[in-house]
């Protein structure tokens, strides 16, 4: 009998395929290891522990840089795991619990459009432990871990799925380098010691080609649609999601900021995945970003709350206890997201000693004002000021950065405007003047100058 390669939910012998029982062994002997195997199996680890653990939903979130699939449940689940090859597999464990109809969904929840997950099969292994068995499209590197309770959600066992080889070269910059250390200091001497370009820039009538154009001397912007995936933000007395909102928009604002002749786009997240802060920030500091626009529709304890607001990083208190609320709501988002932190971000906890900082809150509050101005043309203000507060998203010490609300999601009757796609195109009109007014009296430094190779 050859050696199966492939896991059978429900047979004990397939927990690992390579122990799997040679030809010749005797009926009797298997038949024992069954029954040692139920023995040990009849009280849980979740029992034992002191309730029954129940999965009460899953979850599949994919997307270009990484699908996700999430198991909520009312206690921790235990779980082991094991990769295969030919075809490429991996298969988790979940131990203490019983198949469920839940469970059984997670079939129909992956599509034909998922990077990663040809098909997702989920049976009973043996008692108290559920096999789940991903058969792959490519080679992947996982992560599995498990989510303490918060928020609305309770316990969650989250399978994140990267692929092996990273196809976004941003991404695997990101992924090779987790210093984050790439200052490009926002100062005079700075400024002087750019190396100089030896391509000379096009004539003005030569039709750009942006293919041809070196992205280190393009005007970049980061657009950073607030939450999504597990965290949907903001929830409106209607049920839509902040997540959706603010992406929207944001594309719109992407689509005519691209016009633009010198300048290039660059979006933290272009779908409905999670983006943990750090790496929202990360990612505009591996572009050198010039401008950093995060872009949210959030809510408030009072429905009333509403307009429009901007925020840059405050390095003391909040200027007011909305502000106060809404950066402890935004910073939660990790927590809400799910994201597995090993070691302290040392670039962000010293992130406020930079030499840069000053100069950059100062063109960060510029900006502000800027789009502040703009924003009060198709919506009351909240405040006639640009506010501040401690976002984490904001902290990066050598790029303007800005923390839009567009509207209070948390309002019936401004939900209802923020979900009119008329009503997003004005908005991102409006962000898109105020930041190429912004540019008009801040040009940017010398080292974005639109240049061809």
């Amino acid at each position: 009998m050859p050696r199966h390669t492939e896991p059978r939910l429900g047979d004990p012998a397939e927990l690992n395929p390579d122990t799997a029982p040679a030809a010749g062994v005797h009926r009797r002997t298997l038949l024992g290891g069954a029954i040692a195997t139920l023995m040990l199996s009849v009280v849980p680890r979740s029992r034992a522990a002191g309730g029954d653990a129940k999965v009460v939903a899953v979850r599949v979130w994919p997307a270009a840089a990484y699908t996700r699939v999430t198991i909520e449940s009312t206690t921790p689940l235990s779980f082991k795991q094991f990769a295969l090859k030919n075809p490429e597999r991996l298969v988790v464990d979940l131990e203490g619990i019983d198949l469920n109809t839940e469970l059984q969904s997670l079939a129909t929840k992956v599509g034909d459009d998922d990077p990663y997950i040809k098909l997702l099969r989920a049976g009973r292994n043996k008692p108290g432990v559920v096999r789940l068995v991903l058969d792959l499209k490519t080679e992947i590197k996982q992560q599995v871990f498990t989510l303490e309770p918060v928020g609305e959600y309770r316990h969650r066992l989250v399978i994140d799925l990267y692929p092996a080889v990273q196809s976004d070269p941003l991404l695997a910059f990101l992924n090779d380098d987790d210093s984050g250390v790439h200052i490009i200091k926002r100062t005079p001497a700075a400024e002087a010691s750019t190396p100089e370009t030896t391509a000379e820039a096009p004539a003005p009538d030569t039709p750009i080609s942006r293919d041809k154009l070196k992205v280190d001397r393009l005007i970049t912007v980061v657009l950073d649609p607030g939450h999504g995936g597990e965290d949907p933000g903001a929830v409106g007395p209607g049920g839509n999601y902040e997540k959706n909102v603010v992406l929207a928009v944001a594309k719109k604002l992407k689509a005519l900021l691209e016009n633009e002749p010198n300048m290039r786009v660059v979006l933290t997240r272009d779908a409905d995945f999670f983006v943990p802060l750090g790496v929202r920030v990360k990612k505009a500091r591996a572009v050198q970003a010039d401008l950093f626009v995060s872009i949210h529709a959030d809510a408030f304890i009072r429905p009333d709350a509403s307009g429009s607001s901007v925020f840059t990083l405050s390095e003391g208190g909040a200027t007011s206890t909305a502000a106060k609320w809404l950066a402890k709501t935004q910073n939660d988002a990790d927590l809400i997201g799910g994201v597995k932190i090993n070691t302290k971000d040392v670039h962000l906890a010293r992130v406020l000693m930079d030499l840069t900082q000053t100069a950059t809150l100062n063109d960060s509050m510029k900006l502000g004002k800027s789009m502040l101005g703009e924003l009060g043309g198709i919506n009351r203000l909240h405040k006639g000021s640009v506010e501040q507060a401690s976002f984490a998203v904001l902290k990066a010490p050598d790029i303007p950065s800005v923390l839009v609300e567009t509207a209070f999601i948390s309002n019936p009757e401004e939900e209802r405007r923020l979900i009119d796609e008329g009503y997003q195109q004005k908005l991102a009109s409006a962000l898109h003047v105020g930041i190429k007014r912004y540019f008009a009296k801040n040009p940017p430094l010398a080292r974005t100058k639109l240049a061809s190779q």
